[in-house]
């Protein structure tokens, strides 16, 4: 196995595995963003997102996408958007190495927190990031707005 930075040639697979994480988390037809988003979205002058793959012989198989926030309270921060894994490559190690990856660049990039969310649903996660270390915050919710939300907001403004 291979752990890498990801390249905008990676973003066709990227976008593959994002396919594959929806459908997992049962929403199939949410995804949205293209290859071309990808491309220009990770890649431009001020890169919105950064991304590790994990390859096995040279076929990618799972990946970290994350990117950089700042808390009021902490400073610099990591969000890692997504760590997914093949379906026929889960329990071969490959999310470890991918979610070592972006605790290693944590600390390479003197972040003082790492944050992610996690479907309740989720148990088998849910007990890896426990048993790594990882708080699992009961007393938060996340709260989005969506296009539609956005345009009906602004709407009544």
């Amino acid at each position: 196995m291979n752990i890498r930075k990801g390249e905008k040639k990676d973003m066709k697979a990227v976008l593959d595995l994002i396919q594959e994480l929806a459908t997992f988390e049962k929403e199939p037809d949410a995804v949205v963003v293209t290859v071309a988003d990808l491309e220009r979205d990770g890649f431009g002058d001020y890169p919105l997102f950064h991304t590790f793959v994990a390859e096995v012989n040279g076929r990618i198989v799972g990946i970290a996408l994350y990117y950089y926030r700042y808390s009021t309270w902490k400073g610099k921060t990591i969000h890692l958007e997504d760590l997914i894994v093949k379906e026929d490559m889960r329990g071969a190690g490959v999310g470890f190495e991918l979610y070592s990856k972006i605790i290693e660049q944590g600390k390479i990039d003197k972040v003082r927190r790492i944050e992610w969310a996690v479907l309740d649903w989720n148990t088998p996660a849910i007990d890896f990031y426990i048993k790594s270390g990882a708080k699992i915050l009961e007393d938060w919710r996340v709260a989005q707005m969506d296009e539609n939300g956005i345009n009906e907001f602004l709407s009544k403004l």
